[in-house]
């Protein structure tokens, strides 16, 4: 499964209010805001607003720019991204611009929505149903799977971000903070009550865009049990990138390791033959600069490109045994360890059997396999 990256964009007030405040709407944004929507709108393969937005703002989400679409165009792309909502119910209004101006358009509904939809939008609507719940992340999947949706841009409103959020499926949140007050109790926010994931989000950038400040942020709390997060693919990332920094070698795989706690802070990182050391591996120059007593271990995942060793001749002790030993129980990785150099390796399953819960992304395979490509045999001719 191939999930698109999610970002959630938002213009917020001062007291944290959304401006989609009904018939008598403020506009929070500027006129060069509205310009940087535009642009991140043309680098998007798709826009996502949900049926509350549709029905409140009725919104066209296109892409103002003559010379964005121009440029769309010229590298192969349609002239405007796929356009999306999503609807359990079904309840949506057949006359709203949305259907009507631009390119491409999906809904994401239930059986019985897509029954309610039958014949009502017009023919071009890919209506996707999707059984008798409207799951997240069935929905990505589609989407990345399906569509080739690969970057996916979310405007709203406040319950699709907070669904999104909770469930660690956004990538990145942008807001852009006006510098009014709205001031009414029943605005609304761009996120509800509920459980998020824990600790700080990190911040990538703050810039001002004419009069508001746009403010960039990530998750950084992995995920829990064997659903992986967002966060969860940027530090599996970061371990790809070690990988690419190991000396190389003839003898040894080049991984990247990085030990994460649960509410997102960085512990450790290493990679192979880290300092010099001709035999260290990834995962265990990682755990060497910890304390073994540090309570936050037992709640960390570690994040590996390559899976941890099952069998080595080396150490005493192979990777997978010593993530074990520290009290880990959450692993990530890219790539399953081939028999270049052992046969058979499963370190997946050594840890598994432990009570470990490991994480397989294999979108991430090829990044992972990248400095190794010298030890590997070349691919099967078609």
């Amino acid at each position: 499964m191939a999930h698109p990256y999610v970002l959630l964009s938002a213009a917020v007030s001062l007291d944290g209010f959304l401006d989609d405040t009904g018939p008598s709407r403020l506009l929070l944004s500027g006129p060069e805001d509205f310009d940087r929507v535009d642009e991140v709108r043309a680098g998007s393969d798709a826009i996502l607003v949900g049926a509350g937005t549709l029905r409140i703002d009725n919104p066209r989400l296109l892409v103002n720019s003559p010379e964005r679409r121009a440029a769309r165009v010229a590298a192969g792309l349609p002239e405007y991204p796929l356009k999306v909502t999503v609807s359990a119910s079904g309840d949506l209004d057949p006359d709203a611009q949305f259907w009507h101006t631009g390119g491409a358009k999906a809904v994401y509904t239930t059986d019985k929505g897509a029954e309610r939809l039958r014949g009502l939008l017009p023919e071009s609507v890919d209506v996707v149903a999707l059984g008798p719940d409207v799951e997240w992340r069935t929905v990505l999947d589609h989407l990345g799977d399906v569509k080739g949706v690969r970057r996916l841009m979310v405007e709203g409103g406040g319950r699709v971000h907070t669904q999104l959020l909770r469930q660690g499926l956004a990538d990145e949140l942008q807001l852009a903070v006006a510098p009014l007050f709205v001031g009414q109790a029943q605005a609304p926010r761009m996120f509800g009550p509920g459980d998020y994931p824990p600790g700080r989000m990190r911040l990538l950038e703050a810039r001002t865009v004419g009069d508001v400040v746009l403010l960039r942020y990530v998750p950084t709390a992995p995920g829990t049990g064997t659903l992986a997060s967002a966060a969860d693919r940027r530090w599996l990332e970061t371990a790809c990138e070690l990988a690419a920094q190991c000396p190389p070698s003839r003898t040894a795989f080049s991984v990247g390791a990085v030990v994460v706690a649960a509410d997102g802070t960085e512990l450790a990182r290493g990679h192979s033959r880290e300092e010099g050391d001709p035999v260290v591996h990834a995962e265990e120059a990682a755990l060497a600069k910890l304390d073994p007593e540090d309570p936050r271990l037992p709640g960390a995942t570690v994040y590996s490109s390559l899976e941890p060793c099952a069998r080595r001749s080396s150490r005493p002790a192979p990777c997978a045994r010593l993530i074990l030993d520290a009290g880990i129980r959450r692993v990530v990785t890219a790539w399953r360890e081939p028999d270049t150099f052992v046969r058979a390796a499963d370190g997946n399953a050594l840890l598994t059997a432990a009570g470990a819960e490991v994480v397989l992304l294999p979108e991430y395979e090829e990044r992972a396999k990248a400095p190794n490509a010298h030890l590997l045999p070349p691919p099967a001719r078609p």
